[in-house]
């Protein structure tokens, strides 16, 4: 599946009817986050959308390749002192 740019993005909701905090709703995900990441500059983007929430959603939307990392945040172990 092709990436998509995020003006391509914006006009998929926009013919489909469909608002970005619905969506977010759906999805699971702060609107507020959609929203910057939809809104945001596709050659230089202040976020970076490469881990966490945003990695997810920009996956989702199809503005990057790569896996959804939801479910439990990974445990980690410290050696001890």
């Amino acid at each position: 599946m092709p990436l998509k740019t995020r003006k391509q993005v914006r006009s998929e909701f926009a013919s489909r009817g469909w608002s970005y905090s619905g969506w977010a709703r759906q999805h699971g995900y702060s609107a507020a986050l959609v929203i910057d990441i939809v809104n945001d500059d596709d050659r230089n983007p202040k976020r970076k959308c490469v881990r966490g929430e945003s990695h997810n959603i920009a996956v989702e939307l199809g503005l990057k390749a790569g896996q959804i990392s939801r479910g439990q945040a990974p445990r980690f172990q410290f050696a001890a002192a």
